[in-house]
């Protein structure tokens, strides 16, 4: 059965079926959508205590519950000289770049540069640094908060495929994160740059950020957006950045020598938004 899976992630038209998903999401005839959160929250045992709104029927649609609001002090930022998860999940990997190539499972790595949209210049600025990549399930909090301080320098957008990012798929489909379609958010501080890259997957062809809204554009090439420096967009540390409109993954890039991952942040281990995962270095 697991192979099968793996099989059919080749041949099913992505794009398709996330438009599908897309429209289904946001259907708001009541019935309907009460019946499918309802089946949601049940099968994924969805914590609905720490929402903003815990009644899951007072949700226009299922994306408005999915991409739900916590209550403000659900989620404490932990203060100091450190990086934070954006994101509630658990974490697939989290290391060093090694040779320009990422860990991903297995006997899977995937290059640095190929992740960043073949972009060589922003490759060399992560070269021989941190990675982590944080998996979001269908039961957890949605939306993306930023692992620290920074000035948005640029956003690309980079095409793809649509595999599933499970811990089985993860585990099977070479160079998974580097195939998928991607949205990657380069930040800057006074510690260096940081990225944040928000990884599409099946039924997730949609992403928002909070300061363009739903990235969606419908190109064969990466495009590049940069931001004005006269008139920077600066986010605070656990500050949200962006939602993805159904589950995936993010993966934080740091440069070399800049900061380090706590210990605990180690294959399957649960993180919460606003923990602590990395120190950084003076």
């Amino acid at each position: 059965m697991s192979r099968l899976f793996i099989i059919l992630q080749y041949i099913l038209p992505h794009h398709l079926l996330s438009a599908v998903m897309h429209a289904i999401t946001r259907v708001e005839w009541v019935p309907f959508k009460n019946y499918i959160i309802r089946r949601v929250v049940e099968l994924y045992k969805v914590d609905m205590s720490q929402a903003k709104e815990t009644n899951s029927e007072n949700y226009v649609s299922f994306n408005a519950f999915f991409t739900r609001e916590l209550n403000k002090d659900a989620r404490p930022i932990t203060e100091g000289n450190n990086v934070v998860s954006p994101v509630d999940g658990k974490v697939s990997q989290a290391g060093d770049i090694k040779n320009g190539r990422i860990f991903q499972a297995k006997q899977h790595s995937y290059s640095l540069m190929e992740l960043l949209g073949g972009n060589e210049n922003l490759a060399d600025e992560f070269k021989n640094g941190k990675f982590s990549t944080l998996y979001l399930s269908p039961r957890d909090y949605h939306r993306i908060h930023m692992p620290l301080t920074g000035t948005l320098r640029s956003m690309i957008h980079v095409p793809g495929r649509l595999f599933s990012v499970s811990p089985l798929t993860t585990r099977e489909v070479p160079r998974l994160f580097a195939r998928n379609e991607r949205l990657i958010n380069i930040f800057d501080t006074d510690n260096g740059p940081f990225a944040v890259i928000m990884v599409g997957a099946i039924f997730v062809s949609s992403m928002d950020t909070v300061w363009s809204g739903t990235v969606t554009p419908k190109r064969l090439k990466p495009t590049h957006w940069g931001y004005d420096q006269a008139n920077p967009i600066t986010l605070e540390k656990g500050e949200e950045m962006g939602r993805f409109n159904m589950g995936s993954t993010v993966i934080l890039l740091f440069p070399e020598n800049k900061m380090n991952w706590i210990d605990e942040l180690t294959p399957d281990a649960t993180v919460i938004m606003g923990q602590e995962v990395a120190t950084l270095n003076q």
